[in-house]
């Protein structure tokens, strides 16, 4: 198991955070029963404003399994997971946030749910509202809505930075990524299935979210834009309806003056919207028809591979099903 933890704040929940992982370093089981081992954490450096590199210094030093990945400047968070994951050697690759709300006891269930339902992304579902104030919980949770309901995203309800994904996976994503691509959307590309397990949120550990008004707008978009091209077709979509709808109003402009007698009271009006309505529909669907093609580009500006070659899941880490009452009967063979 490799764990990644992105680095922008950490300088006062660094040290408790390792602290909780400790126990996970040496074999013990899951609540499943099942073997697992925490054999590195990787602490992605982000360059943020406080003095986290100290910390990861002194906690690479202090701890044999801790290793810093340094970033050139801040790139974000998805980025900087990304850099952990390509850094990663594990068979399973954990991310969770540097603040404390995600506890290391959880990572044995998260794997329990992939080893049972043969998923290789496992995403915690919080049996409890995120730490967050209810104005960005239900911003976050209408975003996923809209991009499940609107731009067929089926995942995006589960998405969550504490996550379990299998290590050939999550490296393979690492290495196509765009630079603008959202980790989630990306991991929806290859994933095979995709699972949830119940998980508990904890409090943040006493420091305000590094997360800003633009910054979650931003993060948002681009959720959006990775989303693939449904948007495009929207436009399409919209160029269609307005086309039709000038038609209707056409034949019905035209009935009406040849069979009912209704003279419109200023001259010209009918015919101008009658053109406007079949203009502007031209020139959405126009629109949508160019901006699908600039969707092929987009996909592979961000990395979309067309296939992924994985090892064989019946004799990797998935076929690892095997549980144990206790350790010493697992050390016992």
């Amino acid at each position: 198991m490799s764990v990644v933890v992105p680095v922008y704040q950490g300088e006062h929940t660094l040290g408790d955070l390792l602290e909780q992982i400790v126990p996970w370093t040496e074999v013990t089981l899951t609540p499943g029963g099942r073997p697992m081992v925490v054999e590195e954490v990787l602490l992605v450096h982000d360059n943020g404003p406080d003095d986290s590199a100290r910390v990861i210094r002194d906690l690479a030093a202090k701890y044999p399994f801790v290793a810093g990945v340094w970033l050139s400047r801040n790139f974000g968070q998805h980025p900087a997971t990304l850099a952990g994951m390509a850094s990663s050697g594990g068979e399973w690759i954990v991310s969770l946030d540097e603040d404390g709300q995600h506890d290391p006891a959880a990572i044995g269930g998260l794997l329990d749910t992939a080893l049972d339902e043969g998923a290789t992304v496992v995403y915690a579902k919080p049996t409890n509202a995120a730490p967050h104030g209810l104005l960005r919980n239900v911003a976050s949770k209408g975003s996923k809505w809209f991009l499940a309901r609107v731009l067929s995203v089926p995942d995006s309800p589960d998405y969550q930075s504490f996550r379990l994904v299998l290590g050939e996976v999550g490296r393979s994503l690492a290495a196509y990524a765009g630079s603008e691509v959202y980790l989630d959307v990306a991991l929806g590309w290859i994933a095979g299935k995709v699972s949830t397990s119940p998980v508990a949120l904890r409090e943040e550990q006493g420091r305000a979210s590094g997360y800003r008004l633009r910054t979650l707008l931003s993060h948002f978009w681009r959720m959006v834009l990775s989303s693939g091209t449904k948007g495009l077709r929207m436009v399409s979509l919209l160029g269609v309806v307005l086309a039709v709808g000038g038609i209707l109003w056409a034949v019905w402009v035209l009935v009406s003056y040849l069979f009912l007698g209704n003279r419109f009271p200023v001259q010209g009006w009918a015919s101008t919207t009658v053109i406007l309505l079949l203009g502007f529909g031209a020139v959405l669907f126009s629109l949508g028809v160019i901006a699908e093609y600039v969707g092929v580009a987009v996909k592979t500006a961000m990395g979309k591979p067309p296939y992924l070659i994985v090892s064989d899941p019946g004799s990797g880490p998935l076929a690892r099903t095997q549980r144990y009452p206790d350790l010493e009967s697992f050390r016992s063979g």
